[in-house]
């Protein structure tokens, strides 16, 4: 049945023409019977939209949808979000070209970046471009829907999130993550094989902490089985890496890993770190990541561009086959949780899932107001950050590190002071070993291979 019993809803998609996450969206709508409304997607690539909205509408009249969702294709932000109850930003900030200076010209001075979205020299690269995107951004939410609720799914997320909250203060906006999903999918993974219970990570209790990506769990437990000993048991029996089993194997893939980079921080500091390795690795010193040799040692992967175009091409490809009918439409849940928040903060039962938003004390030894990611209630019209507690003390530098700079990275994009944007590029862990003269030439570079999306006050 379809929901009856309220408006129908208007859902602002801004990055529309995305390819993957816009998919999965339309897709965990149409399964859903008690949603239904509009969805207008916007993005500066129209014609992306425009594929978007005819794939939108082929899986909304699907013969399995138990919802139905009209898509059309807005001209402009201001149109996009008038009236909106939800936004939705997924967008690629920049072009691959300016990703693969994030990603690969940091390797001249010996800095292997896994993803480069984030942190390190590529993730702050990124920030600055992204940043006065997410200040127009959140310039015409505030004139435009300022009651809104919006979902940001764009890296570096924490930064996004923060660049939301300082333009409009009185913004309802949250950050959705899903590598805390596959730590405690491993934690289930683990449970299964040593006691032969079978439980979803939907039934598992954490406590989340830290910063996107840099997530960590101190505590874990099914029912009455406390979790933690059971995590201390395989991070030292299987300190080489773990197969979880299935068909992806480090080796093979961009994305998997062997667990090894998590096992040796768990030994190292005593809590679960809850992102994938790749991520991680990357808020560390670079003792995961000092050369591509030593990258394999740790049985994860390096995400080069060109995997990424590659990977854009196929999904182009998959874009004409279903809207050509080549390849037949299947509807299968995402796995991410955007539509259930969104449910929550309607009234249509809580939810209980881990949140990326400013600090209120959720937890109280990091700074007031910086983003963290933490466990929230979602429910009507609202989210509880829920209290993790202080960081562990031994964890505790290596998160606030990485607070304040992002904090530095947002003065310096909002007032473009090179000065600023260059001392906190270089306290970067990852580029510890490099000298200030390597890292001004490399800094110097990079930002103008940004030129075209910085304000020219860089540039003076």
């Amino acid at each position: 049945m379809e929901r009856k019993d309220n408006k129908a809803l208007t859902v602002a998609y801004i990055g529309g023409g995305s390819r993957g996450w816009a998919w999965g969206f339309m897709t965990d709508l149409a399964m859903d019977g008690q949603l239904c409304g509009t969805v207008r997607l916007y993005d500066i690539d129209r014609s992306a939209a425009e594929r978007n909205e005819i794939i939108g509408n082929k899986i909304s009249a699907h013969k399995d949808a138990v919802s139905r969702w009209q898509y059309v294709v807005s001209d402009s932000l201001q149109q996009a979000l008038t009236g909106a109850d939800f936004v939705v930003i997924s967008i690629l900030p920049g072009t691959f070209e300016e990703m693969r200076s994030d990603v690969h010209l940091p390797e001249r001075v010996g800095v292997y970046q896994p993803v480069g979205d984030t942190v390190g020299p590529g993730g702050f690269m990124r920030a600055m471009r992204t940043i006065p995107m997410y200040v127009e951004i959140a310039s015409a939410i505030r004139d435009y829907a300022p009651d809104a609720w919006v979902i940001n799914y764009t890296n570096p997320m924490s930064l996004c999130v923060r660049t939301l909250y300082e333009v409009f203060p009185g913004i309802k906006a949250f950050g959705c993550c899903h590598e805390v999903f596959g730590t405690q999918k491993l934690l289930c993974s683990m449970l299964e094989k040593e006691t032969g219970i079978k439980a979803d990570r939907h039934e598992l209790y954490t406590t989340v902490t830290g910063i996107n990506h840099f997530t960590w769990l101190t505590r874990a437990s099914y029912r009455d089985i406390d979790l933690m000993p059971l995590y201390d048991k395989y991070a030292h029996e299987f300190a080489d890496g773990y197969d979880e089993g299935g068909d992806t194997n480090w080796m093979n893939s961009s994305f998997a890993c062997a667990q090894k980079v998590k096992f040796d921080l768990y030994r190292r500091y005593g809590a679960i770190a809850a992102a994938g390795d790749r991520h991680l690795a990357e808020f560390m010193p670079p003792w995961y990541t000092r050369d591509p040799e030593t990258v394999r040692r740790w049985k994860f992967g390096l995400t080069t561009v060109d995997w990424r175009v590659d990977d854009l091409a196929r999904r182009m490809q998959r874009s004409d086959d279903l809207i050509s009918g080549r390849e037949e439409l299947q509807l299968r849940a995402s796995g991410e949780e955007g539509h259930l928040l969104l449910k929550a903060v309607l009234g249509l039962g809580d939810l209980v899932s881990n949140v990326n938003v400013p600090n209120r004390g959720q937890i109280p030894n990091l700074p007031l107001g910086a983003v963290v990611e933490t466990n929230a209630l979602f429910g009507r019209d609202r989210i509880e950050p829920v209290y993790a507690g202080p960081i562990p003390s031994n964890i505790l530098p290596l998160v606030a590190r990485h607070i304040y700079n992002q904090e530095n990275a947002l003065r310096a994009a909002l007032t473009c002071d090179r000065k600023l944007a260059f001392t906190t590029f270089m306290n970067d862990p990852q580029m510890g070993h490099v000298t200030p003269e390597d890292g001004q030439k490399l800094f110097d570079d990079m930002l103008e291979n940004q030129r075209k999306y910085l304000p020219k006050e860089w540039f003076r």
